[in-house]
């Protein structure tokens, strides 16, 4: 049976606001480097080393990493010249597998993935500033008793700022993401300088070793996974395609320059940070970039840099935001959700009410901040589930359609796409599998906290079924009604 296929994007009267493509090639690539470069690098050299325990495995993780996030970006690169609407994997995934497939991917990315990366940002944020005497009132309750900190009404000022400048403008959006991304790489710029020529670090350092290591296959695994969480968020440029200005060249520029400058940069400030400091030294370290800054020119300009490395997460959030809006607006767009959330704002041509559902979502996270982090990290599951299905919609386009317009090509078709469905499914399997078998258990039999990443990833899904019949349902009145009118 063939997928049911909705057209893209949908025809609408010629007074009815459409999405503006004001993003241009340089702002495309600010939110692909912008959004992968988080606080992630600056934290995961530390779990790497614990890992694996040498400087040559820590290298290897990153490598095959960053060569993973490259065949993916190089596959996601045609789907996008091919299919650049708002949505990105959501219309993939649709268009070649139907529609429940679709809301199940929509439904796992807008209901926690997207608020709640939003939400973690914006706390792990005000974390860092909290550490700084003058904003040492951050961890405090606001109401004496009522568990509510300073940091959590600031991370929620955080996200209403950001909603805000994505709703008045995709545009501004671009230019705010253009700006703190050109920080984050004069910041990180910064760590490589200080680290190889401040004079206090050493060549030896990279034939030390970590004797606590968790070693062998199991470390190794350890490690590219964290390798991939720092290099996660490639995927989002296709999700704003339908803003891009001519998207059939710049979404591949953007994908393919973009992941290519992360992993530079990655490998880079990993060699500064281990040329400063021995494996040992890193393994032990919670912040190795910063003790790299510490050891080579002191305290007070590793303050300055923990600000800074603070301030960079701006660009993170915003194009974490500026991209997750759009997976609830495509999927109102196709009936599937609550019609506003469809909707474009008839000034500003942005999805408005999208974003203001995200915003709210994440505000609600923030405030659960506790609870959320867990929840959160279980939804990497789904994440990666989704990465091996979108990609695999390829294969179904080259079968399907053949001679559709493809602007740009994978290069190393069908092998390119293949191995990196066979990676994912492989972390997915040596990640998850010793989880699975309480996928199906309830929680009442397996006590809280839940601590199984496979059980949250696949409630998170399932959730999303019963969710979907209703909407579908109501689609299918609404059609109904008006075919008898």
């Amino acid at each position: 049976m063939e997928a049911i296929i909705s057209p893209t994007p949908k025809s609408a009267p010629s007074n009815t606001p459409q999405l503006a493509r004001d993003l241009r090639v340089s702002h495309a690539t600010a939110v692909v480097v912008g959004t992968i470069i988080g606080s992630g690098i600056f934290l995961v050299p530390a779990e790497m080393m614990r890992a694996v325990g040498t400087a040559k495995l820590v290298y290897l993780a990153w490598i095959v990493g960053g060569i993973l996030s490259f065949l993916g970006a190089l596959t996601y690169a045609e789907l996008g010249a091919m299919k650049p609407q708002s949505g990105g994997e959501y219309v993939y995934v649709r268009d070649a597998y139907g529609p429940l497939m679709s809301f199940l991917y929509a439904w796992s990315w807008f209901v926690i993935a997207k608020p709640g990366s939003m939400a973690t940002i914006a706390t792990g944020m005000m974390q860092i500033l909290g550490g700084y005497p003058a904003l040492s009132f951050l961890p405090k309750n606001v109401v004496s008793g009522v568990p509510f900190t300073y940091a959590q009404l600031a991370a929620v000022a955080l996200i209403i700022f950001i909603s805000a400048v994505n709703y008045i403008g995709v545009k501004k959006a671009g230019q705010f993401q253009v700006v703190f991304t050109v920080l984050k790489l004069a910041i990180i710029f910064g760590v490589i300088v200080v680290g190889f020529f401040a004079g206090h670090g050493s060549w030896s350092n990279f034939t030390t070793s970590f004797t606590g290591a968790t070693g062998g296959i199991a470390g190794f695994m350890i490690a590219l996974v964290a390798a991939l969480w720092a290099y996660d968020g490639w995927n989002d440029i296709n999700m704003v395609a339908e803003e891009i200005d001519h998207p059939e060249r710049n979404v591949p520029i953007a994908l393919i320059v973009g992941v290519g400058i992360v992993a530079a940069l990655y490998m880079l400030l990993n060699a500064a940070v281990q040329y400063a400091l021995p494996a040992q030294a890193i393994a032990m370290s919670k912040r190795a970039a910063s003790d790299a800054v510490l050891v080579s020119i002191g305290a007070g300009a590793a303050s300055i840099f923990a600000a800074l490395m603070a301030i960079q997460m701006l660009a993170t959030i915003n194009g974490t935001t500026l991209s997750g809006a759009r997976i609830p607006y495509a999927l109102a767009r196709d009936g599937y959700f609550f019609e506003a959330i469809g909707k474009v704002h008839p000034r500003y041509l942005t999805p408005a009410n999208a974003i203001v559902f995200q915003g709210a979502l994440a505000v609600i996270l923030v405030s659960l901040v506790g609870k959320f982090q867990q929840l959160f990290s279980l939804t990497i599951f789904a994440e990666w589930l989704f990465y091996m299905i979108a990609t695999s919609t390829v294969f179904v386009f080259r079968r399907r359609e053949p001679n559709a317009n493809r602007p740009y090509k994978t290069w190393g078709y069908p092998v390119v796409p293949a191995v990196f469905i066979a990676a994912a499914a492989m972390l997915l399997c040596y990640t998850f599998v010793d989880n699975l078998k309480y996928a199906m258990i309830p929680t009442t039999l397996i006590g809280p906290p839940l601590n199984s990443i496979s059980t949250g990833g696949a409630l998170v899904i399932l959730l999303g079924v019963p969710v979907f019949w209703w909407f579908a349902r109501q689609k299918s009145l609404t059609t109904k009604g008006t075919k008898e009118l």
